[in-house]
C-alpha cells in the first residue's frame, strides 16, 4: 500500500496523457477512444471518453445533482461517490502511456456492466507493480454488523455485539473514477478527512449485499452506519430479510401440531377411547334420550304373594336326602312360607341347641325393636379438671377408624374419624395439650362372658377383642383387614394415638366431670348401618357392644348380664316365644347359648312378612338387609362353589354360626316360582368344613324346589 494511504496521481488538471487514441468531436469537444475488454460477452469494445480539458472542470471536480439527498442548505458538503456497491462495474485495461509525452487525464465514462458478472475489486487496491493474487481463501462468515467510520481525533471503535441491519435504502448510481498512472478505472471516493488516529478496516461489498472484512483499499473508506432515520417521502424502505432459522422452527412447529392432531383424530376414531371419552360418534353413545334418574330407597319390601306356595309334601321329598346327609350330625331346623307364617318343614326345631353367631339375630331384632334406627353412639372429647388436660369420654362405638380423613373405612362404612376428633379439640383447646387421659366407666363388668375361650380375648385372635367402650377399627391393627389381629387393650392404644396426635402424654383412666365442656365429639353411622355391618361382618365385638346399648336403653347394667337380660326383655316384650332360649352374651362364643330354631324362623318371618302384615314388620326389616349373599358378600362369600349347592349362589341369604361342633344358618331363599322361604338349620357334633358344605346343599335345595 502506497505510504500515508494518499492517491498517488496527478493534482492539476493538465491533460498529460502521451498519446490519444484517434476520435471525434461531439459538439466541440473532444473525445478519445479506450479499448475496454473483460465485458461480460467477451468481447473488446472501444469506449468514447470526454477529454477533459481547463474549461470542463478538473477530473477531481465532484459532481452534485440538483435536489440530491445529500445536499443540505448552506453546509459545505463532501463529494459524495456516484458509484453503488451493488453494480460491479467491469475494469477497463487502457493502452500503455508512453512515458516520455506528458501525461494526460482523462474523463472516463464508465460502462454499465452486465449483473451478474463478478466484478475483481481486488484490482482496485493492487498495486501498479503488484502482480494479480490467486484465488482468496474461502471468506468468513458474514458480518451482522455494518462498517462504521470513526470520527476525527476519537479512539479506534469497539467492536460491538452483532445487531439487526435496518432496511437498505436504494443506493444512487455514482460515476466511477480512473487511476491515470495505472491505467484503471476506480469508483471515485470522498475525500479523506485527515486524521492521525484514523485505522478504519475496509469491508467488501458483494453483489449478494453480504460483507466481507477484506483488505486495506487505497482511498476507499468504510461506509459509515446506516442512519436510524425513516426514509425521505417518496423512498420505500426494502424489508428486512427474514431469519431462515425462525421460518425453519416455524415450518417444525406447524408440521408437529398437524401430526398430533391427526394422531389425535385418529385415535379419537377408535371405538375403546371413543367409548372412554364418551364422544358422540362412539360405538356405545347413548341412542336416545337420556333417561331421568329415579328415586331410590332402601327400603325393603314384602315377598310376591302371587307365585304359588310349595307343599308339605313335596318339601319333604325334596329335602329328604340333603337333611339326612351324615356330614350334618345332629341337625333341627324348619322352613316357613314368609308369605303366610306357615310352617312348610319341620325337623325337631323346637329343641335348643348351640346357636353360635344366629345369637346374633336375637340381639339386632332387639335392638330394632327397641331403638330409634336412627341412633347414633357419641365419642366425646372434654375438658379436665387439671389445665392442659383432655378426657376421651367413651361412649359404646368400637368403629372409630384411623384411616385418614376422607378414606372410608371398608369394614364399617360411614364410621366416624379419630382425625376429625382430634382436628375439633385443637381447635376448641385454644392452648396447648400436655395430658389425655381415659374414661370408660359407661361400661360395667368384666370384659369377656361365661363360657368363653381364654383365647377368645387373647392378644393376636382374629374375631374378638375385650369388650370396652371404645376403641378404633374393632381394635384391628389393620383397619382393612376383617381378619387381622386384635390388640390386647384397644382403648389404651386409642388413647395413646390420640394424644401422640395432640402432642401430648396419656394419663391413664379417669372419669369426666359433669357437665365439663365438650372439646369435640363424633359419631358413629346410624343403628340400622351399625346392624347391618355387624352382621355382614358376623362382628362378635359389635354384637356385645350392640347388646350393651339395648341394656343402657333399657335402663339395664350395661354388661354381659345386663345385655343378655335386655335382649331377652324386649324379644319377650314383642311377643315372640323365648321357651329354651338362654344367651349370655350378644355375640353368641359363649358355648353355654341355647336357641331353638323355631325361635330364629320366627323372627326373621316377622321380618320378610308383606307389608302391613304385622306391625312388628317395619321395625325389624334391616334385619334382612344385613344379611350376607350366598356366593357374594359378607361370611357366605366364600360358600356355595361346590357344584352340589352352587344353584343357591345369589339367591340364598343368611346368617351364620361356626363353633366347635356346631354350625349354623338361618335366613332366606326365594324358590323356582318366586315365593319366599324362610329357613332356620342347626347342626351339633359336624366337623366344620363339612358340616357348612350340608347346610348349603340344604338351602341350595329350597330354591331349585317348586315343590308341589
Amino acid at each position: 500500500m502506497p505510504e500515508n494511504d494518499v492517491p498517488r496521481w496527478p493534482s492539476d488538471d493538465k491533460d498529460t496523457s502521451s498519446a490519444e487514441p484517434q476520435g471525434a468531436k461531439r459538439e466541440g469537444e473532444a473525445t478519445v477512444w479506450l479499448p475496454m475488454s473483460g465485458l461480460a460477452n467477451g468481447k473488446t469494445e472501444e469506449l468514447s471518453v470526454p477529454k477533459v480539458t481547463p474549461e470542463s472542470g478538473s477530473w477531481f471536480q465532484p459532481v452534485v445533482e440538483a435536489g440530491s439527498l445529500d445536499e443540505e442548505p448552506d453546509v459545505p458538503k463532501t463529494p459524495t461517490p456516484q458509484w453503488s456497491a451493488f453494480e460491479p462495474v467491469t475494469p477497463v485495461t487502457p493502452a500503455e502511456p508512453e512515458q516520455d509525452e506528458e501525461p494526460k487525464t482523462r474523463f472516463v465514462k464508465p460502462v454499465q456492466p452486465q449483473y451478474g458478472d463478478e466484478p475483481d475489486w481486488d484490482q482496485f487496491d493492487r498495486d501498479p507493480v503488484t502482480p494479480p493474487r490467486e484465488a482468496e481463501p474461502p471468506a468468513p462468515e458474514p458480518s451482522q454488523e455494518p462498517a462504521r467510520q470513526e470520527s476525527p481525533g476519537q479512539e479506534p471503535a469497539r467492536q460491538e455485539s452483532p445487531r439487526q441491519e435496518p432496511p437498505r435504502q436504494e443506493p444512487r448510481r455514482q460515476e466511477p473514477r480512473r487511476r491515470p498512472e495505472q491505467g484503471r478505472i476506480e469508483p471515485p471516493l470522498p475525500a479523506p478527512v485527515p486524521s492521525a488516529t484514523m485505522h478504519a478496516r475496509p469491508v467488501r461489498i458483494e453483489p449478494s449485499e453480504e460483507r466481507f472484512d477484506a483488505e486495506a483499499t487505497v482511498g476507499i473508506q468504510r461506509p459509515e452506519p446506516p442512519s436510524q432515520e425513516p426514509p425521505a417521502a417518496g423512498t420505500e424502505a426494502a424489508p428486512a430479510p427474514k431469519p431462515k432459522r425462525r421460518r425453519k422452527a416455524l415450518l417444525i412447529t406447524t408440521l408437529v401440531v398437524v401430526l398430533l392432531l391427526a394422531g389425535m383424530g385418529g385415535a379419537a376414531a377408535m371405538p375403546k377411547v371413543s367409548n372412554r371419552l364418551g364422544l358422540p360418534w362412539a360405538p356405545n353413545a347413548p341412542k336416545g334420550e337420556i333417561p331421568k334418574p329415579a328415586a331410590v330407597t332402601r327400603v325393603l319390601h314384602g315377598p310376591d304373594v302371587n307365585g304359588a306356595a310349595p307343599t308339605k309334601e313335596g318339601l319333604a321329598a325334596a329335602l329328604a336326602g340333603p337333611a339326612a346327609a351324615a356330614d350334618l350330625g345332629t341337625l333341627t331346623g324348619t322352613v316357613v312360607d314368609a308369605a303366610t307364617g306357615n310352617v312348610l318343614w319341620d325337623k325337631n326345631s323346637g329343641t335348643a341347641l348351640t346357636p353360635a353367631s344366629t345369637t346374633k339375630i336375637l340381639v339386632v331384632a332387639a335392638a330394632l325393636l327397641s331403638m330409634d334406627h336412627g341412633t347414633q353412639i357419641s365419642t366425646k372429647i372434654v375438658q379436665g379438671a387439671e389445665p392442659g388436660t383432655v378426657i376421651l369420654v367413651a361412649g359404646g362405638d368400637p368403629s372409630l377408624t384411623s384411616l385418614p380423613l376422607g378414606t372410608d373405612s371398608p369394614l364399617y362404612p360411614g364410621a366416624a374419624h379419630v382425625d376429625d376428633l382430634v382436628a375439633q379439640v385443637k381447635k376448641a383447646a385454644g392452648g396447648k395439650i400436655a395430658k389425655v387421659q381415659l374414661d370408660i366407666s359407661v361400661f360395667k363388668g368384666p370384659t369377656s362372658a361365661k363360657g368363653w375361650d381364654p383365647e377368645d380375648t387373647a392378644a393376636g385372635n382374629t374375631y374378638m377383642a375385650p369388650v370396652l367402650p371404645v376403641m378404633a377399627d374393632g381394635g384391628r391393627a389393620d383397619p382393612k383387614n376383617d381378619h387381622s389381629p386384635r390388640v390386647a387393650n384397644p382403648a389404651a392404644a386409642l388413647t395413646q394415638k390420640i394424644a401422640g396426635k395432640l402432642e401430648a402424654q396419656a394419663g391413664g383412666t379417669t372419669t369426666a366431670p359433669k357437665d365439663a365442656k365438650v372439646l369435640g365429639e363424633v359419631k358413629s353411622q346410624p343403628l340400622s348401618e351399625f346392624a347391618s355391618s355387624l352382621m355382614q361382618l358376623s362382628d362378635n365385638l359389635m354384637a356385645d357392644v350392640l347388646a350393651r346399648q339395648i341394656a343402657l336403653t333399657k335402663g339395664a347394667e350395661p354388661s354381659f348380664t345386663g345385655g343378655a337380660t335386655a335382649t331377652m326383655n324386649v324379644l319377650d316384650q314383642a311377643g315372640f316365644d323365648l321357651t329354651g332360649v338362654q344367651i349370655n352374651d350378644g355375640s353368641g362364643l359363649s358355648d353355654q347359648n341355647k336357641i331353638p330354631a323355631k325361635v330364629l324362623s320366627e323372627i326373621l318371618a316377622v321380618a320378610a312378612a308383606p307389608d302391613g302384615k304385622d306391625p312388628r314388620t317395619a321395625k325389624l326389616r334391616p334385619l334382612l338387609a344385613g344379611l350376607p349373599v350366598a356366593g357374594g358378600s359378607g361370611t357366605l362369600e366364600k360358600r356355595y362353589g361346590d357344584p352340589a349347592s352352587a344353584a343357591g349362589r345369589g339367591w340364598v341369604r343368611g346368617k351364620t354360626g361356626t363353633l366347635s361342633g356346631v354350625n349354623t344358618l338361618a335366613g332366606v331363599v326365594l324358590d323356582t316360582d318366586g315365593r319366599m322361604l324362610v329357613f332356620a338349620l342347626m347342626s351339633s357334633g359336624s366337623d366344620q368344613n363339612k358340616g357348612r358344605a350340608a347346610l348349603d346343599v340344604v338351602a341350595a335345595t329350597l330354591h331349585q324346589c317348586g315343590c308341589r
